[in-house]
């Protein structure tokens, strides 16, 4: 059984040139719009509540947020390491179009430019799978990521849904995994996906 056992809050940057220089380690970079759950998510899978802070109003969090994590493999007590980075809601209406515009180059600039990003994870209502704003996300992800990097989307508050939706959801996304933060639904899988990525980056 993999678990996270250690997680702490290293640094914040308004963009790529004020993250940390770390090209050693690998990153797990969680994006979602805003309101999606990703906060409650960060501090479920690290079972640490004040990780991550849970904003009320969507779009508050402008900086790039770091933190340190550490993963242990029951079987052999292997502990490996990673850094989570916690990228700022999109899909945001109450910011300035001058704001909006700088923070989404802050973005693009960073998935596009900071190599040593292995897993990039999209969050999703799953209340709302087929937005257009998570498409083009999904689209520009897959459409950037190198051959040693990982897109994973995740479903978000699936104790929303009842047993035939979440169903109809699986089939229409199989790849996908689906979580409730809430009812702790899903981490254990989350936290095994991430782990196993990295290891094979480790192996490299």
């Amino acid at each position: 059984m993999i678990e996270i056992v250690d997680s702490k809050f290293v640094t914040s940057a308004a963009n790529i040139e004020g993250a940390p220089d770390t090209h050693e380690q690998n990153e797990v970079v969680f994006m979602a719009r805003s309101n999606v759950g990703k906060s409650s998510l960060l501090n479920a899978l690290s079972n640490h509540k004040g990780l991550a802070k849970v904003s009320s109003t969507p779009g508050k969090t402008r900086l790039i947020n770091y933190f340190d994590v550490t993963f242990i493999d029951r079987e052999d007590a292997q502990k490996s390491f990673a850094k989570f980075v916690d990228l700022p809601g999109f899909g945001y209406a109450k910011v300035s179009k001058s704001i909006k515009s700088d923070w989404e180059k802050n973005l693009t600039d960073y998935i596009s430019q900071r190599k040593q990003i292995k897993l990039f994870i999209h969050l999703i209502d799953c209340r709302h799978p087929y937005l257009e704003i998570d498409k083009s996300v999904t689209d520009f992800l897959l459409q950037h990521a190198d051959e040693t990097q990982h897109v994973l989307q995740i479903f978000t508050k699936i104790d929303k849904l009842n047993q035939k939706e979440q169903n109809a959801l699986k089939k229409e996304f199989p790849q996908a995994v689906m979580v409730s933060s809430s009812k702790k639904k899903g981490l254990q899988k989350v936290v095994t996906i991430i782990h196993d990525i990295l290891k094979g980056a480790f192996d490299e």
